[in-house]
């Protein structure tokens, strides 16, 4: 993570993002009292308001990183469970259940998981090209979410390869590259820096939606939703604010309330204004959806009410050993 303290991002700051800030806050209604007993350290806001005209429906949730009374990991399941079935029987209840990264038609997650420090599912390191590119294949770098054992959080553009333990990591910019290799190694991208991602939990998804403090969206470098920027639909979102709190956010999808739902600009611009500083896309349309307390945030937008899901991000009592 590389911060900007230079003057005159500072007067952008200070005249800028703090007006932004606060009318937004107006818009954000402090609502824990309607999912039961969080501790103090844990805050929900939703927001019930429009955008570019058009109605949203958002929550957000705001945890202390540094709250060591706090544990969070990713837990899959065997092919793809409900949000419900991870609260009542593979976590013992946790105070929240999120949707995390992308899988593939047979259930198989194809964005980076991290638990414990261990990888547990890889990102899919390879894009077949199509037209002019038809014999090549693309080598993205994708967005990642990871919290450190320290307690501290992070969003990189990350590789994956399943001869090493280790996440690269890429901090300044994407990377993607091209090649007659099905499955590359880290060598067959750019000479350009990168470094171990030590992460103790993880969670990969993309597009990079904030990166040092700014909105940079990089869909097309990271081959994710490319001519798809004005799509609306249901968002899920990751990310940190300067003070070291987590930021989880879910965007309603199409419903009777909410009949389109939020592009990536409108849920980065979102997140920026909440007080995000990096912050990435996870899984969104049919699949977005938040538990608090097990009670239900954002209404699905899928046709069969909560979406299976291979693997989700949790946040519950640290376990006493």
């Amino acid at each position: 993570m590389k911060k900007q303290s230079n003057q005159h991002v500072l007067i952008f700051f200070l005249f800028f993002i703090l007006p932004v800030f606060s009318f937004s806050q107006q818009r954000w209604h402090k609502v824990d009292s309607l999912f039961g007993q969080l501790p103090s350290s844990i805050h929900v806001f939703r927001f019930k308001d429009s955008l570019d005209g058009k109605p949203i429906v958002a929550y957000y949730v705001s945890v202390k990183l540094k709250d060591k009374a706090l544990a969070f990991s990713v837990q899959t399941g065997n092919g793809k469970c409900q949000p419900s079935s991870y609260y009542l029987h593979a976590e013992k209840n946790p105070f929240l259940v999120m949707n995390c990264g992308f899988y593939s038609a047979n259930c198989r997650n194809i964005s980076l998981l991290v638990n414990d420090g261990k990888i547990v599912a890889h990102n899919i390191t390879s894009l077949r090209g199509i037209g002019n590119d038809s014999v090549l294949y693309y080598y993205p770098t994708r967005s990642a979410f990871g919290i450190a054992k320290n307690r501290s959080a992070d969003v990189a553009w990350v590789f994956t390869d399943s001869s090493h333990r280790k996440v690269y990591a890429f901090e300044d910019n994407p990377v993607t590259e091209k090649g007659e290799i099905a499955v590359p190694s880290i060598y067959d991208l750019s000479n350009v820096e990168w470094k171990w991602w030590n992460m103790e939990t993880a969670v990969g998804g993309g597009p990079t939606l904030l990166h040092d403090g700014f909105i940079n969206i990089t869909n097309k470098e990271e081959q994710m939703f490319v001519g798809e920027e004005n799509k609306k639909s249901a968002k899920t979102a990751i990310g940190y604010t300067p003070d070291e709190r987590l930021i989880m956010l879910v965007i309603q999808g199409s419903s009777a309330e909410v009949p389109e739902g939020a592009t990536l600009l409108q849920e980065a611009i979102l997140l920026k204004e909440i007080g995000c500083y990096e912050a990435i896309n996870l899984n969104g349309g049919d699949n977005s959806y938040l538990l608090i307390n097990g009670k239900e945030t954002i209404k699905p937008s899928g046709k069969n009410g909560q979406p299976l899901l291979p693997a989700v991000f949790v946040v519950k009592h640290k376990e006493e050993f």
